[in-house]
This record gives structure tokens, C-alpha cells and sequence, in this order.
């Protein structure tokens, strides 16, 4: 049986399961026979399941390699969907954005970009529904069966100001859904944006242990306590309000603050994320919470990334301000900017190296009336990075 044949045969069983279960493609237990997969869906599938590993391995690698763009990327998610022993054999045969510079599965989008190549997407701003779309490519001319959609986002007005909740779907838009991944609240003056998501963030073992120490001497309280937030502050957004009223572009700063800069040194790493996680409920959210010291809903990383944008040089014969997008960007606006690493921030020297201070890690710029580019790398995620280019929708900058 041919590579091919088989992929095609896996894809088909997998629609076939989907189609004939509803919605629903995990059948409860305790369930009727009725709702249960028949007697040859079983046996067909123990023929997959009892593949000899390094047969399975060699298929699974094969088809990884020779499919490293969307919509081929599928059969590498229909290879994962097949059973337990083929999805744990596919997470380990496919790496990490950070080193194959690929996206496959939804945690893709919460790991960090790869270091060398930025990885470019662009965003679709739908003006009467106030809905923004991530899509995964080079070009917006990829639409339907070609496009990949890797997160949307949706504009919510707040008396306080405002909120774009950012999911995984294109039309499930809801926080109660499953499909939630985090928000972006901006203050009323649309000067400073927080970046949430829905799973805590990495925890500062120092900080926590001493934290942890702490607690268990000076608190005696049950182990259930219940957190006051269901959201974890990652990111604080930054815009540079201009009182005088005088021309010239704005100022960005982004605070990561579950990225430490020591991510950018020379041998540094950043939390990975290996899976969405579902946290359950307010109890074992507050749990968690308790046990890593973070009561608050904030990340307790010790020395945060700090990104600033990097200023434009004023154009004498365009009599405009001009940045080298690459070709990325072909429209003026007040929108496009570029961010890298600041090399200190208040006064305090940040050990950023020279080629890291250079180094564009985030780009977003304008290339149609509702249609942008956004580029990003290492050490920032997909969801990291259009949380970003969505505080630029709602800036209100003061000229």
C-alpha cells in the first residue's frame, strides 16, 4: 500500500467517525451500544494501532517531511487522530516552531516563533462585525480550502473601554467556549493594554519557592481557595500619549511579562507550552494559583523581555515618515511598526546582545483597506503577537 493510500485512507476514516458521531467525537462512558463504534470500526482500527513502532515511526516521518505546508500539513493532523499510539509517536516526531519554523497543531499558535526566519501571517479586519482573522501564509490571495486560520478575535466595547477576545475558531467567538484562548483589555483612554490568557503562566522557581515558603508559614487556610481571576496577565501594551499635540509617530512598549529577557541572551530559553490545557474548575484554577504563589492572576517572571518599536527615519522627497518593511508593507499608516528588544529600560542596563538590539522580532504593517501583514520570531508566540497588532486597531492616539 502506497504513502499516499494510506493518508487517504486515514483522512477518510476519521471524517467517516466524525460524520457518523455528530458533533461529538468522544462518546461518553456508560454510553449506549447504539452510539458505540461497530464491531469493524474496531478491528479496523486495531490494524493501525498494532503497526510495529519503527514501522510506524518511518510512515509518520515520511509524511512530516514531505508535507511542510497548509493544506498538506493536514495529514500530519490526521496521522495524530488515529489513536493514542500514533498521536504520541507524531508529537514526538514533529518539532516545535522554534526549530522547524512550522505550525501543525492548535498549541502552535502559544509556542515561541523560530529563531532565524520569522514566520509571516496576515490579518483580515471584517469593519461591520468588528471581527479580525490570523491566517497562516504569505499572501491574502490564499483563501478558502488554502488558507489556514490560526486565531480570531472579536471587538467588544466595555463601559471601561475595550476588549477583543481571541479564539481559537472562526465563528465560536464566546469566552465560555472551549475554543477561548485569552483577551486583550485596553484602559478608557486606549493608551495601555493588558494581553490575558486562560492558563497560568510560567512560574519564577525562585520567586515561587520562596513564595510557597512564605505561605506555608503565615497562612492557614484550606487548599481549595478559589481564585479571584480566570484570566493571567502575560503582557502589558504600551502607547506613548502625545499631549503637545505635535507630529511625528507614536511610541510603543510592550512588557512581556512571561517572557524573561534572559530568553534572548546567549543560551536562553522561554517556557514552551506542551498542550492547551483545560483548567477545569474554580477550584482547581485556585488551587494551582495557591500552590505557585500566583493569587493574583500575574506572572511572577523576575526580569521580563521589554519590546520597543523602532523609530522611523523622516523621508525628505516622500515628506513622510519610512521604515524598511522588506517589502512586507506597501501602505502608509499610522499603524505599521516594527518592535526589537530594548537595550535598557529605566535607567537599567537589560544585557540585550548588539545583534538582538537589531534584530526585528515583531512586524505589522498595512497592504490593503482591511487586509495586514504580521511577521513574527522568536522568542514571542502567534498568540502573543496578534494580541499585539490588535491593541493597534483601537489605539487613540492624540494629534
Amino acid at each position: 500500500m502506497s504513502l499516499k493510500k494510506i493518508v487517504r485512507e486515514l483522512r477518510g476514516r476519521n471524517k467517516a467517525i466524525g460524520t457518523r458521531r455528530g458533533r461529538s467525537h468522544i462518546a461518553p462512558e456508560g454510553s449506549s451500544s447504539s452510539s458505540s463504534p461497530s464491531t469493524d470500526d474496531c478491528l479496523d482500527q486495531s490494524i493501525w494501532v498494532d503497526l510495529p513502532p519503527e514501522l510506524l515511526l518511518d510512515i509518520i516521518n515520511r509524511i512530516e517531511s514531505g508535507q511542510t505546508s497548509w493544506p498538506g500539513r493536514r495529514d500530519v493532523v490526521a496521522c495524530a487522530s488515529v489513536c493514542k499510539a500514533w498521536r504520541e509517536m507524531t508529537k514526538e516526531v514533529v518539532k516545535v516552531p522554534e526549530l522547524s519554523g512550522l505550525l501543525t497543531f492548535p498549541v502552535s499558535v502559544k509556542q515561541p516563533g523560530p529563531r532565524d526566519e520569522p514566520i509571516q501571517c496576515f490579518i483580515k479586519r471584517e469593519r461591520a462585525t468588528g471581527i479580525f482573522r490570523l491566517y497562516l501564509g504569505l499572501s491574502p490571495a490564499l483563501t478558502g480550502d488554502k488558507s489556514k486560520l490560526l486565531l480570531s478575535a472579536k471587538r467588544v466595547r466595555r463601559a471601561t473601554g475595550v476588549e477583543f477576545i481571541v479564539s481559537l475558531s472562526g465563528h465560536d467567538l464566546s469566552r465560555s467556549s472551549s475554543n477561548y484562548i485569552g483577551k486583550l483589555r485596553s484602559n478608557f483612554l486606549g493608551t495601555k493594554f493588558t494581553v490575558y490568557e486562560n492558563q497560568p503562566p510560567p512560574v519564577d522557581s525562585r520567586r515561587s519557592s520562596k513564595s510557597n515558603k512564605r505561605l506555608s508559614q503565615t497562612m492557614r487556610v484550606s487548599p481549595w481557595v478559589t481564585s479571584s481571576t480566570h484570566s493571567y496577565s502575560i503582557a502589558s501594551i504600551l502607547y506613548e500619549l502625545n499631549v503637545l499635540r505635535t507630529r511625528g509617530p507614536r511610541r510603543i512598549q510592550c512588557i512581556m511579562n512571561s517572557v524573561p529577557v534572559s530568553s534572548i541572551q546567549e543560551g536562553g530559553q522561554v517556557h514552551t507550552p506542551t498542550e492547551l490545557s483545560n483548567l477545569g474548575s474554580k477550584k482547581k484554577r485556585g488551587l494551582m494559583d495557591f500552590c505557585s504563589g500566583n493569587l493574583g492572576g500575574d506572572s511572577v517572571v523576575q526580569e521580563p523581555l521589554v519590546l520597543k518599536n523602532k523609530l522611523p527615519r523622516w523621508h525628505e522627497q516622500l515628506q513622510c515618515w519610512c521604515l524598511n518593511f522588506k517589502g512586507r508593507v506597501t501602505v502608509a499608516s499610522v499603524k505599521n511598526f516594527q518592535l526589537m528588544a530594548a537595550a535598557a529600560e529605566a535607567g537599567k542596563d537589560m544585557n540585550v546582545p548588539e545583534e538582538e538590539q537589531e534584530r526585528v522580532i515583531l512586524q505589522f504593517g498595512k497592504i490593503g483597506k482591511d487586509t495586514f501583514t504580521m511577521d513574527y520570531r522568536y522568542p514571542i508566540s502567534a498568540f502573543q503577537a496578534f494580541a499585539i497588532c490588535l491593541s493597534s486597531f483601537d489605539t487613540k492616539p492624540v494629534r
